[in-house]
């Protein structure tokens, strides 16, 4: 460890200790907040596995809708408005949208399982091919494969709302 001194404007000499470790580039210190923040979303959305699905839920006592699990999972995390409907945040300005192959950890995936609108159920991405997310009355929330024909079919996109523009 060395020492790194300087003056301040009036005259008093500043000193701080300085390890031999290269300094962090901004872009590399912005995917670690990404990361963390990921990590953050995954280990709230993973807690509530086994819960009840309840329509217009938000809330790990009572349960959750698709959109209510994605909310809870990211109100805290983003300072974006996260929507309260799965076609809201398909529609989102502010979430970036991301090609199947580039899937990342936190992505919201969005299906169209009606046959109207846009997007009427969103997941979250895992990885490794696979979205939790809160299916319908009478199922308990649950990590699924993306390859599974019925969603394979019904798939409509993802969008990313984990930037380092998005993210606390």
């Amino acid at each position: 460890m060395t020492q790194k001194c300087t003056t301040t404007r009036n005259g008093k000499k500043k000193c701080v200790s300085v390890g031999d470790k290269k300094p962090m580039k901004l872009a590399d210190v912005h995917k670690a907040r990404v990361q963390k923040a990921q990590k953050t979303a995954m280990n709230k959305l993973m807690g509530q596995i086994g819960k009840p699905y309840r329509w217009g839920g938000t809330s790990p006592r009572t349960g959750f809708d698709c959109s209510g699990l994605v909310y809870y999972a990211y109100k805290d995390l983003v300072n974006i408005r996260i929507p309260r409907t799965a076609n809201e945040m398909y529609h989102l300005r502010d979430a970036r949208p991301v090609n199947r192959s580039e899937l990342e950890s936190g992505d919201l995936v969005f299906f169209r399982t009606r046959g109207r609108g846009t997007a009427d159920h969103v997941g979250v991405y895992v990885g490794n091919g696979k979205f939790i997310q809160s299916p319908r009355s009478g199922r308990d929330i649950q990590v699924t494969s993306l390859s599974e024909d019925y969603w394979t079919r019904h798939y409509v996109g993802a969008r990313r709302v984990m930037t380092p523009k998005t993210i606390r």
